[in-house]
């Protein structure tokens, strides 16, 4: 898939886990996500305006600011040093999972190959049905009963002001 780059608006991204595995079950590896979101969003100076971490798909919702930081460096700069952290720990504990990773060319994948999901968000409306869909979804999936319950997104900074990224201002 190829990303058309617009500066300044707000994109909606998805994107999974190889064969949709639940690679992000180990709260250890969604921090591991969670630490590399916030040194990337601020290294390429993106606005994250909500983001959740699923046990196999991450969703999230920024807006580029800089022309040498279109949305493709700014998501392979988020992902591949994930993949190579924690495929690394894994191969270190010989972890069973590695053998459930391999492509057909005999390699280790932790993301699915592709550009996931992509979509400009084009009127007020659709911002906030794009923020309750991220934050509704473990509610959605049974994982907890509130979506401000969910750690691992910013429905919990909307709700409270706090949580384990402040979100950026956006218009």
């Amino acid at each position: 898939m190829r990303r058309e780059d617009r500066l300044g608006e707000a994109r909606f991204v998805t994107f999974s886990c190889y064969k949709q595995f639940p690679l992000f079950q180990n709260d250890k590896i969604k921090q591991v996500f969670v630490d590399r979101l916030k040194k990337v969003r601020d290294d390429y100076q993106c606005q994250l305006v909500a983001w959740v971490v699923m046990p196999e798909h991450v969703h999230l919702f920024v807006i580029p600011k800089l022309p040498e930081f279109p949305l493709h460096r700014f998501l392979s700069a988020l992902k591949r040093p994930i993949a190579e952290q924690v495929v690394r720990r894994w191969r270190e504990l010989d972890a069973p999972v590695l053998k459930r990773l391999v492509d057909a060319q005999g390699r280790v994948r932790f993301w699915q190959r592709g550009g996931g999901y992509d979509r400009y968000i084009v009127s007020d409306e659709e911002l906030f049905e794009k923020i309750d869909y991220i934050h509704e979804n473990p509610v959605r999936r049974g994982l907890v009963d509130r979506a401000v319950d969910w750690l691992w997104s910013s429905a919990a900074w909307y709700e409270t002001g706090s949580g384990l990224i402040a979100m950026d201002a956006w218009e």
